[in-house]
């Protein structure tokens, strides 16, 4: 185990490799902006109050993707399966389109919602919080659901994808 020096500073690399012993779930955030559909990658979800009911997740400033979604309002957490990691890596990329070939639907803020994808969670954006080089992104859940109260049987068949030491995983059970 390291320590630091107390004083408040720590070296961006250790930061992020300690912080990726904590296993996390994997989203794609979407929303559709006057442009077109867009979406990123996000590790950072979760749920903040149960009344009234709200999620959060944190993006960078130096997102492209979340800088055309900023101001749009609303935004979707499609929450990623474990067959889904492709899925990931695209909306994890700056470069080409993101959703060609990728299956969506609409739901009622009009961000799209993966086919496939265990979960959604769909919000209009509460509040944002700047938080050092990231922005931290509070939503009221509008609507939402599951693979296995959808139309799409075969994914309520599958876990959720994990990304846990720089790797993608799925759960096990014990």
């Amino acid at each position: 185990m390291t320590s630091g020096d107390g004083g408040g500073s720590v070296d961006g690399r250790e930061f992020r490799r300690v912080l990726g012993h904590y296993p996390t779930g994997v989203t794609v955030v979407t929303a559709t902006c006057p442009g077109g559909p867009e979406g990123l990658t996000i590790g950072s979800f979760t749920s903040v109050s149960l009344d009234p009911a709200l999620v959060s997740f944190c993006s960078g400033h130096d997102s492209d993707s979340w800088a055309r979604m900023r101001d749009v309002g609303s935004f979707c957490v499609n929450v990623l399966a474990d067959d889904q990691a492709d899925l990931s890596t695209t909306f994890a990329s700056k470069t080409g389109d993101k959703f060609r070939d990728v299956s969506t639907r609409i739901e009622a803020t009009g961000a799209p919602v993966f086919e496939g994808c265990l979960a959604w969670i769909d919000c209009r954006v509460e509040t944002i919080h700047v938080a050092g080089d990231h922005d931290i992104v509070v939503g009221r859940v509008v609507a939402l659901g599951t693979a296995d109260s959808a139309a799409d049987p075969g994914a309520a068949m599958n876990g959720p994808l994990v990304f846990f030491k720089g790797s993608y995983s799925r759960i096990v059970g014990l």
